[in-house]
């Protein structure tokens, strides 16, 4: 009746992503973002050392920073730590007391903890509009998309993204900043939400310039041969089968938040190291 013991996975690749029926274009002024259920209880079914958490909270802590330079509000769902019978209703015979049982575990994860600017609505059910002022608030401040990450991507997560459709709020599920009881499920919801009620997008494709080496090395990789996997961080890249048309669409991308690059910058150390030298956050330089 309860969570099971959860095991990391690999997180899905672009390659991996379902078809999307819809092709909405991510547009930032009218876009918000919800942490969904990133709190201590539903993350320690991983147990510690999980490479799967770790690459979760990287990716939202990024997909966060990106938000709030932008203006884009955040949003977080959470449990509260007790609920009452009532409350709780029949998640008490699907899952049992939950996290009553755990209330110290409330708190999100000390890495998203929220700021005061941010809004966390307590979380009653699947859907993060249910019993809160979630549409309203999006209303108000004119945002009709919704970015979803967090967990578990085959309940919750997907269940908002269901709801936010149809409020007429455009979800965007991303698919490297979720987690699931497992890989099977966590693709499930991709293809559910893909065809239904979302588009389904990795973090690369939101913000404009990779937030670590790794996303950095996840979005050149495709552009490369096919036996390219384990380029190393000085290697050419142009040797693996990068062309210059797609480094200056590199450039011509990544300029938005980095307004000083620009081909020649790219062309000169064409490596990943290189690229990450001009690419990474102040405070990780």
């Amino acid at each position: 009746m309860a969570i099971p013991t959860l095991v990391s996975y690999a997180m899905p690749v672009p390659a991996e992503l379902p078809a999307n029926r819809v092709n909405w274009p991510f547009e930032p002024r009218r876009a918000a973002l919800l942490i969904h259920d990133m709190q201590d209880y539903f993350l320690n079914f991983w147990g510690g050392d999980s490479a799967l958490l770790t690459r979760l909270v990287e990716n939202i802590a990024g997909m966060r920073r990106y938000c709030k330079s932008q203006g884009i509000p955040v949003f977080y769902t959470a449990q509260p730590g007790r609920q009452s019978d009532a409350d709780r209703g029949l998640l008490n015979d699907m899952w049992g007391p939950g996290i009553n049982q755990y209330p110290e575990q409330q708190a999100v994860v000390a890495a998203l903890a929220p700021d005061a600017d941010d809004h966390v609505l307590v979380k009653w059910r699947y859907s993060a509009f249910h019993r809160s002022p979630l549409e309203q608030m999006l209303n108000d401040g004119e945002r009709d998309q919704l970015i979803i990450c967090g967990v578990y991507a085959h309940i919750g997560c997907l269940t908002t993204a269901n709801d936010a459709f149809m409020r007429n709020i455009k979800p965007f599920m991303v698919a490297d900043a979720l987690a699931d009881f497992s890989r099977d499920e966590h693709l499930m919801a991709l293809r559910y939400a893909a065809g239904r009620c979302a588009r389904v997008v990795m973090t690369a494709d939101l913000l404009p310039v990779p937030l670590s080496k790794t996303q950095l090395r996840a979005q050149i990789l495709p552009m490369l041969d096919d036996e390219s996997e384990d380029v190393g961080d000085d290697e050419n890249l142009i040797d693996f089968g990068l062309d210059s048309v797609r480094i200056m669409a590199l450039a011509t991308r990544w300029r938005q938040a980095r307004g000083t690059l620009d081909f020649v910058a790219l062309a000169r150390e064409p490596t990943l190291n290189g690229w990450w030298k001009l690419l990474a956050p102040e405070e990780t330089e």
